[in-house]
Formats: C-alpha cells, structure tokens, sequence
C-alpha cells in the first residue's frame, strides 16, 4: 500500500512535539539558572534570560559541604554500578549458559525483586542499617543501591550472554583457554552495549535516589546531593535561582554521561529486550 503524504507526515510531527514536551522543562531549569531574580520573579514569562548571571551557580556551588557531597555521590554511585556489574556477570552468565536445579525459580525471584517497590522497605532497611551501627555511613548506601540496580542488571545481561554462541565459547577452550578466560577473552568484549546500558540505568537509579539517604545519613557531610538540593530556601521561600543552578549542575553528570553512551546504551536496550 501506498503512504500518503499524512502517513510519513504525522509521524515526524508527533515525535517533534512529544521531544519539545520532554525538553521544555529541562531548557526552563538551565534558563532560570541563568536569569537575574527580577526575571524570574516576573508575572510575565521571561523566555530567554536578559541579562545572564553567573551569580546562581557561585552560591550553589559556595553552598557548605558542596564538595563533600560530590565526593559522597560519587563514591556511592560509582561503587554500587561497579559492583552490581561484578556480580550481574556472574549470576547472568550462570543462568544462560548452565541448567541447575532452581533456575526458573531464580529467574523469578530475579524479576519479582526488579518489580518491588523500594519505598516500602526504608523503615526496615533503617533498623537493619541501625542495629549493625552503620547510621552516617556510606557502605550501607552503596550495598542498597547496588542492590536496587542488580535486578535490572542480571536480567538485560543475561540477554546479551545467551545471544552469544555457544561455539565462540568452546572453540576457545578447545584451542586452550580455561572457562573464566574464554568469557573474559570472547563473551565480555561482545557484552559492551550491554554493560553500556546497565551501567546507565544503575548510575542514574543511584545517583537520584533520595528517600534512603534522607532516613540513613543525618550527618550534615554524611549526605548526597540529592538533598543538597532542598536546602535553598529563604525567609521569604525557595531561592528558585540557586535552586535551579542547583538542579543544572545536579543533572550535568547525567547528560553528559547520556550523550556519551547513547547509541550503544540504546542498542544495548534494544538487543537486550528480544534476544535470551
């Protein structure tokens, strides 16, 4: 059948607006960083700032313990993808390749614990934390976290690893390798869309997590940003610009680290949902 001009028409025009929708706001939070009070406090929408200023970002960053909490986001966040990672390759590598008894059940048990809510959990997660005297830590926040990402990261590996052929693997160990050597030497390099994929959900998952961090680390440089963020506020209310600047620099990690691995993390999305 023939497209008309409509059909290849609608198509381009409905992801233009559904794209101007998703980014509007996030053009909204990179402007007000940028524009004077005056305009942000204006009745009328200031679209485009008119006299931009610096100032918003100087506060937040001047903000106390700024460079702690970048230190702590980073540390937890980087470590929980690192390990989940670590312990993803081996559970997803386990399941497509051997049969064990209990595989299936495991599986579920897998996808069972990426559909709970983590919410639900914090007040028991707190009294574990509580009771093995780890309140104020950063070990508690990196086990949790990468806890939170394994699922995930078990399930979209294990789609990569059962896409590999078997006969890459034994040829290998027939011209000599041992099993832990042919995965690292012919299955892992073929898994980097994959691992791409996971790492960015786990970076993201970790790096805006909030509710666990709010009831676990009460120390003032014991935090992560996520909270830096609630704590421009004035006499008068929120300091919208240094809380925009704030949210910017908040989300900078997270878009440059998108648009360096875009296409092969939305490759490795898409391979890993239809194959294994």
């Amino acid at each position: 059948m023939r497209r008309t001009p409509f059909g290849r028409i609608w198509p381009n025009v409905l992801a233009v607006v559904l794209c101007a929708g998703f980014l509007f706001p996030v053009y909204w939070m990179f402007s007000t960083a940028f524009k004077p009070n005056s305009d942000i406090i204006a009745e009328t929408p200031v679209w485009f700032p008119t006299d931009a200023t610096l100032g918003h970002f100087r506060k937040a960053v001047a903000a106390e313990h700024f460079w702690t909490l970048v230190r702590n986001s980073l540390t937890v966040t980087v470590s929980a993808v690192l390990l989940s990672l670590a312990i993803a390759l081996c559970a997803s590598f386990a399941i497509a390749r051997m049969r064990f008894k209990g595989r299936r059940g495991f599986i579920l048990a897998v996808m069972i614990a990426q559909m709970a809510p983590w919410e639900v959990m914090v007040i028991a997660i707190y009294l574990i934390v509580r009771d093995a005297d780890l309140l104020n830590g950063l070990l508690p926040l990196t086990a949790f976290y990468m806890v939170m990402a394994l699922p995930f990261t078990i399930l979209m590996l294990r789609g990569f690893i059962a896409a590999v052929p078997e006969e890459l693997e034994e040829s290998a160990m027939v011209d000599g390798c041992t099993r832990p050597r042919a995965f690292l030497k012919v299955i892992l390099p073929l898994l980097a869309p994959g691992l791409m994929a996971t790492s960015l959900f786990g970076f993201i998952t970790a790096w805006n997590e909030f509710p666990l961090v709010l009831i676990l680390n009460k120390d003032p440089e014991a935090k992560t940003l996520p909270l830096w963020l609630s704590q421009f506020q004035t006499a008068f209310g929120d300091d919208w610009g240094a809380t925009m600047a704030a949210a910017s620099l908040f989300a900078l990690p997270i878009l440059v680290l998108f648009l360096f691995l875009q296409r092969k993390a939305v490759g490795g999305l898409t391979s890993g949902a239809v194959k294994g």
